[in-house]
């Protein structure tokens, strides 16, 4: 079942024999039960990156002319997984899908210092950091770089079909960073099977914490939940992907792991 801040701030407090609140700004010790609630959340998130933040969407535009090749990352993404760019051709309506390869910045400079800048299909582009690319202006992008995890850089684009690149061409999966808001009826993003580890975690760190003393219970219940957690942090397909170390027969299917959210190169 699913709990409001509040509600697990009640909790918590009733089982270390604090005093009831009706709102977790009340007391002191009820704020920073709620802020305790906040930290383990983001600390339980950060370490499993649960299935429902996973999202499809789009990069955003930066329609900059001295800029053409550079796109935005939205603020909420936490890691992107894959990124796709529309790779039409001119005058054509067909959408053309591809997912674009990841070079690390040092690949990404070498193969633009190795480009021609005096020839007509390289545009010399700044970047915001002041560095010059070799970029090409006559084809659609294939591989992109970032070089302050906030700006995606990519190698060209057609500047027969665009000024500069376009967030609604783009495609990325990637991890959302969940809101949180200290509000009493506020809802942290999780799943409903979730919530009882949420609560026992930042139970025991509350215990530990405030009342300067370990609640063997609230401890047992967090191990339990995390185990939980483990096998049953997906709700379509499964979390664990187990590799297969011997010959493959025609009765025994593959289950060596396939290529998905972009690996990297």
């Amino acid at each position: 079942m699913k709990m409001t801040l509040l509600g697990m701030v009640q909790d918590i407090l009733n089982d270390m024999d604090s005093d009831a609140v009706n709102s977790i700004t009340d007391t002191v010790e009820s704020l920073q039960v709620a802020q305790i609630v906040k930290t383990t959340f983001y600390e339980m998130w950060s370490r499993r990156l649960w299935a429902h933040d996973h999202k499809l969407g789009l990069l955003e535009s930066v329609s900059d002319n001295e800029k053409p090749n550079y796109l935005k990352v939205p603020e909420n993404v936490g890691t992107v997984k894959l990124i796709k760019y529309n790779r039409r051709k001119k005058n054509e309506t067909r959408r053309r899908m591809q997912e674009m390869k990841y070079l690390y910045p040092d690949e990404f400079l070498l193969k633009s210092e190795q480009r021609d800048s005096d020839q007509a299909d390289i545009t010399v582009v700044q970047d915001r950091g002041g560095s010059y690319l070799n970029i090409r202006n006559d084809r659609q992008p294939e591989y992109y770089t970032s070089f302050d995890d906030e700006y995606v850089v990519f190698d060209s684009w057609d500047s027969t079909i665009e000024t500069t690149m376009l967030g609604n061409q783009s495609q990325v999966h990637f991890t959302e960073i969940p809101p949180w808001s200290m509000a009493d009826n506020f809802v942290p993003s999780l799943k409903a099977k979730i919530f009882p580890a949420l609560l026992a975690e930042a139970k025991s760190v509350a215990t530990l914490k405030l009342k300067e003393e370990a609640d063997d219970k609230a401890e047992q219940q967090s191990v339990r939940q995390q185990r939980r957690m483990s096998l049953e942090g997906w709700t379509l397909g499964k979390s664990v992907r187990y590799p297969n170390y011997g010959r493959q027969t025609a009765k025994s299917p593959s289950r060596r792991r396939p290529r998905i959210f972009g690996d990297r190169h």
